[in-house]
């Protein structure tokens, strides 16, 4: 049996990650950051926390990640830990900074320390690219950060790659487009959306207030995009790619979707609010999987609509459910 060790593993990809490789035959471990409040609702959710092994750790702490490394004796080490919404990373950037990119440089040093054969992933971002010129992006596109949070994510992607170069260990990241889920954190502005939707379908709300309507980006399901995390480390050789639909859409878009599938004009409830807007946006992704596609022969599933509509349903059930 094989053995894997996510980091991040009560977030949103860590969750789906665990159910695949659990449904794949892999005893699965997780690194969990002690809290004072329960973190694992979304492997309840998905119906596998009482199959996960949760381990005590932090990735900010090398000693604790040298300790579940012995734990677990894994196989893999797929690094999803990371401050991972943007808005926050410039209120924290240097929280930011310490997770995102020291983080990942204490997870391959414990790896090579413990046991250099290890394969890692690392979650990389599309949000590297930021201000690109590129009307779509590849793994052979420039990178251009606008935001601490990519900034860091950038750092912790090169480290990868240093790591391989320097000491010849299995180590790749996918740099994955934006993927939502019905457990996507709630300060995401996919999950705000839809979530918006059902408060305002329920009553609870009159309107949603949104900052950059016109901001456009490419949008897949997290259950997708983690199949693509596991090819990358049963593939021969450790690289980078990009994980993407090819289609991008605005934001007003994904909002005018959200609240058809409710039976709602979107006009009547979406109100700009300039506060909201972030110091430096990112105009457009959109990412071109055709390596990853030619390469492992991984396909996305869902369509944006199909992802739209299992989102507003399970928070239209969540807030009928509250009010319960």
């Amino acid at each position: 049996m094989r053995h894997a060790l996510i980091t991040g593993v009560t977030g949103q990809d860590g969750a789906y990650l665990s159910k695949l490789l659990l449904e794949s035959g892999y005893r699965v471990y997780g690194l969990d950051r002690r809290t004072s409040t329960p973190t694992t609702e979304r492997l309840h959710y998905l119906e596998v926390a009482d199959r996960v092994v949760l381990l005590d750790g932090d990735v900010t702490d090398q000693g604790s990640m040298v300790r579940a490394l012995e734990g677990a004796e894994p196989d893999e080490v797929y690094n999803l830990a990371a401050q991972s919404f943007v808005g926050s990373s410039w209120r924290q950037p240097v929280l930011t900074t310490e997770v995102n990119a020291v983080g990942t440089v204490n997870v391959l040093e414990a790896i090579r320390l413990v046991n250099p054969k290890i394969r890692f992933y690392q979650a990389s971002t599309s949000e590297m690219f930021g201000l690109t010129a590129e009307p779509v992006q590849s793994e052979t596109s420039p990178f251009h950060p606008r935001s601490p949070y990519a900034i860091a994510k950038l750092c912790a992607h090169w480290t990868t790659i240093n790591y391989r170069e320097s000491y010849g260990m299995f180590a790749c990241a996918g740099i994955l487009f934006n993927h939502e889920s019905p457990v996507r954190g709630i300060e995401f502005v996919s999950r705000k959306i839809t979530d918006g939707v059902a408060r305002v379908k329920h009553g609870l709300a009159t309107d949603l207030r949104m900052g950059n309507l016109q901001a456009k980006r490419d949008w897949g399901f997290s259950g997708d995009y983690v199949r693509a995390m596991r090819l990358m480390l049963q593939a021969d050789d450790p690289r980078e790619y990009v994980v993407a639909t090819g289609r991008a859409v605005t934001v007003e878009e994904f909002c005018r979707i959200a609240f058809a599938y409710a039976g709602l004009d979107w006009r009547e409830y979406v109100r700009v609010d300039p506060q909201i807007a972030r110091p430096a946006d990112v105009p457009a992704l959109c990412g071109n999987a055709a390596k990853v596609k030619a390469e492992l022969g991984w396909q996305p599933t869902t369509t944006l609509e199909d992802l739209i509509a299992m989102m507003v349903e399970a928070d239209l059930k969540r807030v009928r459910d509250e009010r319960c």
